[in-house]
């Protein structure tokens, strides 16, 4: 039996252990390289460094989230044409998969080039925060292919049923970066230059090794000159889903540059440093959500190509639950040691000061993520393109936005911070209610359906 085979069959907790642990792993080894990265950085460069990694990494996301996007909404149609039986269109989908990701990536790089100091601006790249900013961009810049390659191709990993294989393209990266940081910043004095090139060459690693595993590993992928030339359909179906992913990190750089230059306006540089220290704790505390989430798409994917409605809407209760319970344990360790974690960052005692209080606020209904992330996942990997951005979008794009833009007015900048639960709240309520209407159709529709029974966990 294939290893993509077992997602209709397997035991539903079984399944989701075997894929949202190494994916868990994988973004937990991300999140401590992020955080590894911002404490070498904030002890031997300084703060303003800080602040300028924490304006240019939305832009690098940003253009590499073209990658994460095809390989989203590709992958959501690689798993469904397997549960379908129709492998010729999932290998078609990943051959578009290919040339798209590579065409847009090295396009939109070109882009970064000539408009360098303009975008870092929007960005919220002022005062003495401009100069590194420049700097660590134009060296990370170099890399952004090479990692919307990484993040394309690990989607299809997992929709192939790799998961620990999929891990191990995150955990290279990491691991190169955590390596090269001490090299560069330290030994070399290369300073915010040398966090920036440990970063880019961590980038090439990820892509060099899923090369690899397409062309010389396990993978049943296969390209032709057929797979590589763009089918309409195909095409529509993928840009539809992947809008989805491209839509939610278009939004979250458009909440950067409000949140950062609303950081400067209130805050000044250390406002912006302050957020760069949460952000790294929030990528870090939201490893096991997202981690459960990668493991959930390609299952549900599969399971809803298959028309197995019942094991859908199982696996969705087990996911939500499973993520939310690990989730809530990092928060109260968050809650907990709030002053302790932002001291390993910094020395500097303005910054400590003003974090620490920050970090409680944005951390305070965190424990709700899952429902907001698995119910945008949901709809993704069922090929539901409208729904799935409707609930991508509900954080930044409903609550957080306009949140951070108004309550500052009332609350100056402690109001930025109390957006942040806000918004998680109102996130998980819209999730909540959206995945209760479709519990309900997907039982209907098992009642219509033959349905094996299958042990659930």
């Amino acid at each position: 039996m294939s290893a993509k085979s077992r997602f209709g069959t397997d035991p539903l907790g079984k399944l989701l252990r075997q894929q949202a642990i190494p994916a868990s792993v994988g973004f937990l080894v991300m999140s401590i390289y992020g955080i590894v990265d911002t404490i070498f950085v904030g002890q031997y460069v300084g703060a303003m460094a800080i602040g300028a990694i924490t304006v240019v990494m939305p832009i690098t996301f940003l253009i590499s989230s073209i990658g994460m996007a095809i390989g989203v909404g590709g992958s959501s149609i690689v798993s469904r044409a397997f549960g379908a039986g129709d492998e010729q269109k999932a290998y078609r989908t990943f051959g578009n998969q290919v040339m798209t990701t590579l065409t847009l990536a090295i396009l939109f790089v070109g882009l970064g080039f000539f408009f360098i100091e303009d975008i870092l601006k929007l960005f919220g790249g002022r005062g003495d925060i401009l100069a590194p900013s420049i700097a660590y961009f134009e060296i990370v810049l170099l890399g952004v292919p090479f990692l919307a390659w990484a993040m394309m191709s690990n989607n299809v990993i997992r929709a192939e049923g790799h998961p620990k294989i999929a891990m191990m393209s995150l955990l290279i990266p990491a691991i190169t970066n955590i390596i090269l940081d001490p090299i560069f910043i330290i030994w070399l004095d290369m300073g915010i230059e040398g966090a920036a090139w440990a970063t880019t060459l961590s980038y090439i690693s990820s892509a060099a090794f899923t090369t690899w595993f397409f062309v010389f590993g396990p993978s049943e992928m296969t390209l032709s000159w057929d797979s590589l030339k763009l089918h309409p359909s195909i095409m529509r179906e993928m840009t539809s889903l992947g809008s989805v992913t491209l839509a939610r990190q278009g939004t979250i750089s458009v909440l950067s540059i409000v949140l950062n230059n609303s950081l400067y306006l209130y805050g000044g540089e250390t406002g912006v440093a302050v957020y760069g220290i949460v952000n790294r704790m929030l990528m870090f505390a939201n490893f096991p959500v997202i981690g459960v989430t990668q493991g959930f798409v390609p299952i549900v994917g599969y399971n809803y190509g298959a028309e197995l409605y019942q094991r859908v809407s199982d696996l969705t209760r087990i996911s939500i639950r499973s993520a939310s319970l690990i989730s809530f344990s990092i928060f109260l360790i968050v809650m907990i040691f709030a002053e302790p974690i932002v001291r390993v960052f910094t020395n500097d005692p303005q910054l400590i000061k003003e974090t620490a209080p920050a970090m409680r606020w944005v951390f305070l209904a965190n424990p709700l993520l899952a429902f907001n992330m698995i119910g945008g996942a949901f709809y993704q990997a069922i090929g539901k393109a409208g729904k799935a951005l409707f609930l991508s979008l509900a954080k930044q794009g409903y609550f957080l936005i306009p949140l951070v833009l108004g309550l500052p007015f009332l609350l100056d900048l402690t109001g930025i911070w109390i957006a942040f639960p806000i918004a998680d709240f109102g996130a998980a309520l819209l999730s909540v209610i959206a995945l209760k209407r479709s519990n309900v159709r997907l039982f209907r529709k098992a009642d219509t359906v033959h349905q094996p029974v299958i042990e659930k966990s």
